[in-house]
């Protein structure tokens, strides 16, 4: 195969574009911000305020957390069996763009959330989180559709750099509108839901550019359209089969799931714990995450060329040791403490973006020469989205039963270990099956 025309690859990155922006937004800065605000009592001393939620009291961030992991739950279970259905019958543009619709609109419904309807949130949080990453599922499975081996790294980082831009323009509309709120007219709520509807437009434009010149895939096979779904299973044990004689790949599988499972709880928790726990002020955890999104660029690149000096497992193992590093100086900063906060951010930043590049760059790389992309990808999302199942699980239970979110961030020290160890175990049995991984 050849790699696809600029026009495909610069469609590709720009779908990262238009998505990127509800991961900042809704997920890392401005929404965490203002559920705890809506669900909290306005005392900042009180670490763990509760709600009432269906008829039960939680404390506001572990309920935040709990709606996470429920939609990821939903996103494991049920995408897994579209991919294979997309596979078959070569229609995944279609599902990218249903769930591009979906996420775009529930983003822009949370422009109605406020203190008296936090049903409403919830629910929006997670249909936009299902919407969000049910339609990564389908554009990773692009990649190797559109880049040769030697040219995945490259535009895997471009498509996360293309995101990591695209949201922070969008960050600092949403930052002048809630800084500036006197200048506008409007309070600092209603300039927070303003930056959700801002949300859900910019995605729903953008992916609609990106996705005209997208190219058609190809059907994997034939389908009894009356057995769709049993064929979509027996399709899903065919790529099962396959993975079990691929011993690199099978193991890199298990350690992307239990390093991943930190990254994406650290990265989906981080504004409520220093909202909450470090009462680190809303503007400053703004800035944090700004920082965070500007070292990401280079540090994607950067780590891409590290991967390309040592080889990708070794460049991971690098990564998951400074995610370490990262729990125990989470663990460690008093509250209050703006500028240890502000490192941090740099450190994560540098490594955020170059380890979910790099992650996505390895998978395809290990993958087969196969039709089955969707299929194949499902997999790495599936691996993914449980263990963000149980990492956000696992976050707000501990800091239930402890009262304290410190407790928490050390407990995913544990998944980065058990991740460092399976990367060591798939780099010993590799034994020069792919050299590109060398």
């Amino acid at each position: 195969m050849q790699t696809a025309s600029k026009k495909v690859q610069n469609a590709w990155a720009m779908y990262d574009w238009a998505n990127s922006v509800y991961n900042l937004v809704i997920t890392s800065t401005i929404f965490p911000a203002y559920f705890e605000s809506m669900t909290g009592d306005g005392d900042d001393l009180t670490k763990n305020d509760t709600v009432v939620f269906l008829g039960r009291e939680f404390v506001n961030t572990s309920l935040y957390n709990y709606a996470l992991s429920f939609a990821f739950l939903l996103i494991a279970l049920f995408s897994p069996l579209l991919s294979s259905i997309a596979d078959y019958k070569g229609n995944k543009k279609s599902f990218l763009r249903f769930f591009m619709t979906l996420g775009s609109v529930a983003c822009s419904t949370l422009y109605f959330y406020n203190e008296t309807n936090l049903g409403l949130g919830i629910v929006c949080i997670i249909l936009a989180c299902i919407g969000f990453w049910s339609s990564l599922v389908f554009y990773n499975s692009y990649l190797p559709e559109i880049a040769t081996p030697a040219d995945r790294d490259k535009l895997s980082a471009k498509g996360f750099a293309y995101g990591y831009v695209g949201s922070v323009i969008l960050q600092l509309v949403s930052f002048a509108l809630i800084m500036k709120n006197d200048l506008w007219g409007i309070t600092k709520g209603y300039a927070s839901q303003l930056s959700f509807l801002l949300v859900g437009v910019w995605w729903f434009v953008f992916a609609g550019l990106a996705l005209k010149r997208f190219p058609d895939s190809a059907p994997a096979g034939n389908i009894n359209q009356n057995n769709i779904l049993t064929n979509g299973y027996k399709e899903l044990r065919k790529v099962w089969n396959q993975l079990t004689h691929m011993p690199v790949l099978k193991r890199y599988l298990a350690a992307f799931f239990f390093f991943n499972m930190g990254v994406q709880t650290v990265m989906l928790a981080a504004t409520l714990y220093g909202k909450s726990e470090l009462a680190i002020p809303t503007e400053n955890l703004i800035v944090a995450i700004l920082i965070i999104q500007l070292i990401a660029i280079p540090g994607a690149f950067a780590i891409a060329k590290l991967s390309s000096a040592i080889g990708n497992l070794k460049a991971l193992m690098v990564c998951v040791l400074v995610w370490t590093g990262i729990c125990i100086h989470g663990y460690l900063i008093p509250s209050g403490d703006i500028i240890q906060f502000y490192v941090l951010a740099v450190i994560v930043g540098f490594v955020m973006g170059g380890i979910q590049a790099l992650s996505r760059s390895t998978y395809a790389k290990l993958m087969p020469e196969t039709k089955d992309t969707a299929s194949f990808f499902s997999f790495y999302d599936a691996s993914e989205k449980i263990g963000i199942v149980i990492g956000l699980f696992c976050f707000g239970f501990f800091t239930e039963i402890t009262n304290s979110q410190r407790t928490s961030v050390l407990a995913l020290m544990t998944f980065f270990a058990i991740g460092l160890i399976l990367l060591l175990y798939t780099k010993a049995v590799e034994k020069n099956q792919d050299p590109a991984l060398q």
